[in-house]
């Protein structure tokens, strides 16, 4: 899976979030502002290029935004490690979009989180595994990833929905320290609002084996780069670095968009931080 966003998107991404105009990024790259609003279009460099001043300028890790441009991609995880551990991608509106399905091994109960727009292949598991849903945990209330919300509801009407949407009835609203028992899996979520702001990061834990922390971040952060800061791009970097960056290195990371990834790959790897 390519990443989500190519460096023509990052560098449009931290113009918006650093407010640099297309003429003072194109003067610090040394390119035109035509050649800059194709790279931005397109994500090919073009040669004259000068990525480490435009970095400066627009608030990125040099260092780190060469890795993307010579080809960085996160190291394929081996999901073996994380038994009832499955990721969905659907697609809808020009937009793909990935959900989760995680389930307890011994008891077989499960939790979906996020929807996409696809319940086909997830219905599918859920028979094919013998699962039972449980719980819907939804990072966020933008569409594509709630799209297929009132399908699922629907169809396993008693598992117990979770959001942190202001919007919804308080029974289903995310409750501050709150942990959900998924069989021997410890479900928790710290908030991670900006880019919307119902934002919420959950993380499961207890994994069989002492398999490292899932955590299931929504557009909060990307392999390689982050959801835009719609709110506030100050509070949307703020809450990665507090919230998601600070967990174990080898944490996998589970974005709404894109591959997979880990805190330590981000570290090493994510221009913005």
């Amino acid at each position: 899976m390519n990443l989500e966003d190519h460096i023509g998107d990052i560098i449009r991404k931290a113009r918006g979030m650093s407010n640099v105009s297309t003429g003072v990024a194109a003067r610090a790259a040394g390119i035109t502002e035509v050649e800059l609003a194709a790279l931005q279009d397109s994500g090919r460099l073009p040669s004259s290029i000068k990525l480490a001043p435009l970095a400066e300028a627009i608030g990125l890790d040099a260092t780190k935004l060469e890795s993307i441009a010579t080809g960085w991609l996160p190291v394929k995880p081996d999901l073996s490690r994380w038994p009832g551990f499955r990721m969905f991608t659907s697609a809808g509106d020009d937009l793909t979009v990935n959900c989760y399905l995680v389930w307890d091994d011994v008891t077989r109960e499960a939790a979906l989180f996020d929807t996409g727009f696809d319940l086909g292949p997830i219905a599918k598991t859920i028979v094919a595994e013998k699962l039972q849903l449980r719980h819907i945990f939804i990072t966020h209330s933008h569409h594509d990833h709630v799209a297929a919300l009132g399908e699922v509801r629907q169809e396993f009407p008693q598992a117990m929905l979770h959001t942190h949407s202001k919007n919804a009835p308080s029974e289903h609203r995310n409750k501050p320290n709150e942990i959900v028992l998924l069989g021997g899996l410890r479900i928790t979520h710290r908030e991670t609002p900006g880019h919307a702001a119902d934002g919420v990061t959950y993380i499961i834990g207890d994994w069989p084996e002492d398999a490292p922390p899932v955590a299931v971040v929504g557009d909060a952060i990307f392999a390689g780069s982050m959801g835009r800061g719609n709110d506030s791009w100050e509070l949307a970097r703020q809450k990665v670095r507090e919230q998601i960056l600070s967990l174990p290195g080898e944490t996998l990371l589970c974005p709404g968009h894109g591959p997979l990834t880990t805190v330590m790959e981000e570290r090493a790897h994510n221009p913005f931080f």
